[in-house]
Order: C-alpha cells, then structure tokens, then sequence
C-alpha cells in the first residue's frame, strides 16, 4: 500500500451560538427631502449552526475522516456524530444550508484503500449496526444532493457518492478534472455525465436499486443501469479522494478533494 501521513484533526468545534447584528439609526438632523432617501434602520441575523447535523439528518450514519493513525483513520458514530465537527474536514457551511467534506491527499487511509477520505457510511437502528442489504429484495434509495468544489492537484480524481458492496464499490459519481463519470465496478469510466461540469454546481445524485439491478439518475434523468446481485450493500456520500502521496503534488492538506452536501435521503421500502 503506499505510504501516507498522518493529519492532526484541526479545531474539534464547539457549539456556535446565533448571531445577530442589530444597526441602529443615528441622529437625523438631515433637511426633509434629504431623509427621505435615508434607509430605515433594520435588523440581520447571521445563521450559524454548530454542527453538520443541524444541516443532515445524520442519525443513521457514521463518519470516517483523513485524521488519525496509519491505515486507523477517525472514525464518529452515533450519538457523538450528532454534535461533532471538525475543521476543515467536516464542518457546516456558514450558511446552515450544506455541510463540507474534504479530505487531503496526505491525510490518512483505510486498511482497505490507499486513498483518503471524508465520507459518510450508511447504518441502521439510529446508527447502531452497519447497513447491509439486498439488490434482489426491496428498494433501496439514495438521494445526494451535492457539489464537487475542489480536485487535488496533478491528480484532479474524486468520488461524491457510492453504493457499496462488501469489500469493493458497485457504482459511484466520480469527477476526472471537467468530466463527470457514474462507474461499474472497475470501469471508471463507464457512462460519461458530461464533460463540462464545473466546480460548484449543485446536481442531485440517485441510486435506485431494486430486482438486481441499480439504476442511477443525474439530476432527475436516467444515466445507466447497473446489473448488480448481492446482499452486502450500503450508500457512502462525501468526498474520498483518488490521489495521495505518490502521484500527486504537493503532499500536503493543502492539496485535497472537497466535496459540498445540502440534501442527503436515504429510504428503503
């Protein structure tokens, strides 16, 4: 496996209390018509929120981050996912309006992988047991709405969202520089989304996966079906990173994959 650094995880947050910025008016000695055209005074709140899970419903999630020890990332499970975040891996958007993955090609990986990753696994009973179901039995949904918003240098490859099954992916939205790709199993470059997507725009993701097959949606259209029959599966969202160390430069975290979630759903049925 090639080698990686440890990240130290920056600024574990505290809770962040609501600001609110109050302009007062000032005394108005102005002529009449000179009044009219003054605004009135007024009052802006500043939302804030503390933790990614103001923004997500992460309750049957768990977090691995690029912080922690070799092929031992961190990992947050319930109940501490609810009030946890962290700088400049995890954190909401100032907006409360999306949260932010990001995960550096230096940062630390799993047992199982040699790339980082900032990214959310499914789970079950409020984030108690890992998820694993079946393509041939019932219906399984995920919904991600989410933005690419930066690509490691040299190696400018990131993947925002994914079924899994087992020990390997099934099929993932992966970006190569402009080109967006949905994948099956080892062809990454099995269906071309576009080859003009820029950083920033927001598009919604969707797994569909029923009678051994899933089909994956772009922004509401059908872009392939995946023939796919096992019953180990689960969803992963966030940013995992498919460069480190030996093929991109710089190695550090200022060199990393970032992706932006304002919607996540998953449903089963």
């Amino acid at each position: 496996m090639p080698s990686t650094r440890t990240l130290v995880l920056a600024g574990i947050t505290a809770a962040v209390s609501t600001a609110a910025l109050t302009l007062s008016a000032q005394a108005d000695t102005s002529a009449p018509d000179e009044r009219a055209a003054t605004p009135a005074p007024y009052e802006r709140v500043a939302a804030r929120c503390a933790y990614p899970s103001e923004v997500l419903d992460l309750t049957n999630w768990k977090l691995t981050l690029p912080t922690g020890e070799d092929e031992d990332p961190t990992e947050i499970t319930q109940p501490e996912l609810a009030t946890f975040s962290a700088e400049p891996w995890f954190q909401a958007g100032s907006a409360c309006d999306a949260v932010r993955f990001r995960a550096a090609v230096n940062g630390v990986t799993t047992g199982g992988s040699s790339y980082p990753r900032a990214e959310l696994r499914e789970m079950t009973d409020d984030g108690e047991e890992e998820a694993a179901w079946s393509t041939t039995e019932g219906t399984h949904t995920l919904v991600v709405t989410e933005a690419f918003t930066a690509l490691p240098a040299d190696r400018p490859w990131l993947v925002g969202a994914q079924v899994h099954g087992g020990d390997d992916d099934v099929t993932v939205f992966r970006l190569e520089g402009s080109s967006l790709y949905i994948t099956d199993g080892d062809d990454r470059h099995h269906h071309l989304v576009t080859d003009d997507y820029e950083l920033g725009t927001d598009f919604e993701a969707r797994f569909v996966a029923e009678d051994g097959e899933i089909d994956v949606y772009y922004n509401g259209k059908l872009q392939t079906t995946i023939s796919h029959d096992g019953d180990t599966n689960y969803f992963k969202a966030g940013a995992y990173t498919q460069a480190n160390c030996d093929n991109a430069d710089p190695c550090t975290d200022k060199n990393y994959g970032e992706v932006r979630i304002s919607g996540l759903e998953v449903t089963h049925s």
